[in-house]
């Protein structure tokens, strides 16, 4: 299988991870105008599925390290199995929620405040359970973020101060989203031998068969979690199944491509996690906030229109995102 073997394209990877699980919502946002969000949202889990089942038959079975997709997946123990299972169900929640964020509250409020509160949360948890990298950098690099998550906190509630109560709505189901996102990779990153890719320890998983028991976990718990959501909706009225088999193509596929662009980067997240350590790849891939306000501020124009003092907390905001993610980064280089 693909191994990666320096810090420095673990970082890269990271960088892309970032960019995947920043820019997955604009599809959301493209399908929501004829699609509602329940329904796209099947098609985004599908991707996944299938992005995990043809990275695993290709490079996760390239090469001489490590073990094959269909060989590691075999020799996997149960308590694995079911971490990395577990790991899928609790993201299904949080993202759903974080998705219904969206539709509430705007991409550019949503999701800094879901996914930045779950990169605080989640570094402290994967830091202990396994440390890598300086802790007085990491967490320099997560406390500049932090202000960032505040800047941006306060331009949403600016922007939002003449709004109905959908937006608030919207920023506190993205709070309880952030919080249950801070520990579905914790749950994975248990299931793997996160010391050794190459000769991984025997019933531990390698990334690929990870990835798609995580991948699993998310298309199963959906039969639930998302028919709630679709009788008793965050927005709208309810939608059931039959409207769903009515979409044309061109929808359905606009889904499955944000499912396969998250998807890449939850993999690539994955594969540099032994090299970065999974403290540090979850960091640096929750920077995706920042790409994502540049999608809603700059694409979307959602904050079009604001006053100066709003235009100057998301400038700081992009500053302190940025001088973050850089700690952070400088945190695994020794």
């Amino acid at each position: 299988m693909f191994i990666i073997s320096s810090y420095s394209l673990a970082v890269l990877f990271c960088v892309i991870t970032m960019i995947c699980w920043g820019s997955w919502a604009n599809t959301q946002k493209m399908a929501s105008k004829t699609w509602r969000f329940e329904l796209f949202y099947w098609d985004y889990v599908i991707g996944i599925l299938l992005l995990s089942i043809v990275m695993g038959f290709t490079i996760g079975s390239i090469g001489d390290s490590g073990r094959g997709f269909i060989e590691d997946l075999q020799q996997v123990e149960s308590t694995n199995f079911w971490s990395a299972f577990t790991g899928g169900i609790i993201f299904n929640i949080a993202n759903i929620l974080l998705s219904a964020a969206i539709a509430l509250a705007g991409m550019a409020v949503a999701f800094p405040l879901g996914v930045g509160i779950a990169l605080v949360l989640g570094v402290i948890v994967n830091f202990i359970g396994e440390p890598k990298g300086d802790p007085i950098i990491l967490f320099l690099g997560v406390a500049l973020i932090t202000v960032a998550i505040i800047l941006n906190g306060i331009a949403a509630a600016k922007k939002g101060s003449d709004q109905s109560g959908q937006s608030k709505k919207g920023i506190i189901v993205a709070l309880i989203a952030g919080v249950l996102m801070a520990f579905f990779f914790r749950f994975v990153a248990s299931s793997m031998d996160l010391q050794n890719f190459v000769s991984p320890e025997v019933g531990k998983a390698t990334p690929y068969s990870a990835f798609f028991i995580f991948a699993l976990g998310i298309f199963i718990s959906n039969f639930i979690v998302n028919t709630v959501v679709m009788k008793k909706p965050f927005v709208g009225a309810p939608v059931s199944y039959k409207e769903y088999f009515k979409g044309s193509f061109n929808t359905h596929l606009i889904g499955v491509f944000g499912g396969v662009i998250w998807g890449i980067g939850t993999l690539f997240s994955y594969i540099a996690s032994e090299k970065a350590g999974p403290a540090i790849s979850y960091a640096l891939g929750q920077g995706a906030p920042m790409v994502a306000a540049i999608w809603g501020i700059f694409i979307w124009k959602e904050f079009k229109g604001s006053t100066r003092a709003i235009n100057i907390l998301l400038a700081l905001m992009f500053v302190f995102f940025i001088a973050g993610l850089a700690a952070i980064i400088m945190s695994g280089a020794n």
